[in-house]
This record gives C-alpha cells, structure tokens and sequence, in this order.
C-alpha cells in the first residue's frame, strides 16, 4: 500500500477519448495509450471514488481477484465509486482471448485496454513503487491516491475503500 502517483489534486471534469474502439462480435473495447488514460488517474470529484485495476487474462491472481471488482461494483457503483479494469493483455490476444473472456465473464465494470508498450515510463507515473507486476490497484478519493501491487479478497477490497471512505458504510 502506498500514497504515490501521478494524479492531479485537481479533479477531472473532462472524460478521455479512447485512441479507437475495437468491435468483436457487438462488443466494443475502447483503446487508450497511457497519455490518453492519463486523465482517468486524476482526483474525482467530492464524493466519488475511482476504484482501478490493472490485469490481464493471462494473469491467474488477476482473473481470481476480478469477482471482487464485480462485487464492489455492484455494491457501491450506485454511491458514487467508479470500477475500472485495465486490461493489459497482449495485443494479439484482443480479439481471441480478451473480449471473449470480458463477454463471457459478463463483466459490469468499465473494462478498457491500455495498449502501450512503454512501461518503463508509464508504470512509474501510476506509483513510483510499482514494479510492473500485476495485479495492482489505485483507488483514488478526491483527498487520496493509493497503490497497491498485491490481490484483494472482496473483504480486504472493501475493507480498503471503506477505510478512505468512510461515508459509503451503510
């Protein structure tokens, strides 16, 4: 766990365009490279939470810990908190493996893919401590950015999001 990264204690007002949208079979997956999805690490606005997953399909403690995402999606979208999953998969396995696995799966939360192969100048602009293994998470409230490079149970997830913000307890 750790407070570091690159958001702007500014909160975002403008929504980012992705580079292009890819379409397999009626589903679309928009594309961003990091400059594009910069904006997303940004502070939200009082009273939202951004609640970020990178992961890929080949990653099994990704896909093991994606049910949790789901789970606080469903739970805590409709106050406010935002999911996204940032799919990190190999671009060759878009079509064939990933957005399969998002249809089947019935992913809820907003699920895009980063398609930018300078990690060694992106990652350390997430967190200065990440080592590029994934699964790492943010979640960002308008008064704090953390990072963490590790798997979450739906408990320890929740227990996390509830510790920053206390005001989504019901």
């Amino acid at each position: 766990m750790l407070l570091a990264g690159c958001a702007s204690k500014v909160a975002s007002t403008r929504t980012p365009k992705p580079l292009k949208m890819l379409s397999v079979d009626g589903y679309h997956l928009p594309v961003y490279d990091f400059e594009a999805f910069k904006p997303m690490l940004d502070f939200p606005k009082a009273g939202r939470v951004k609640v970020i997953n990178f992961w890929a399909t080949w990653c099994a403690p990704c896909v093991k810990e994606l049910p949790a995402f789901e789970k606080l999606y469903a739970a805590y979208h409709k106050k406010g908190v935002e999911v996204l999953l940032v799919s990190l998969d190999f671009s060759d396995q878009i079509e064939q493996r990933l957005i399969p696995y998002i249809k089947e799966k019935k992913l809820q939360s907003k699920v895009l893919y980063l398609d930018d192969a300078h990690g060694n100048t992106w990652i350390p602009q997430v967190s200065e401590d990440w080592s590029g293994a994934i699964p790492a998470s943010l979640i960002i409230t308008n008064e704090e950015y953390m990072f963490y490079e590790q798997s979450f149970s739906y408990r320890e997830l929740e227990n996390e999001l509830l510790s920053l913000q206390p005001d989504l307890k019901e």
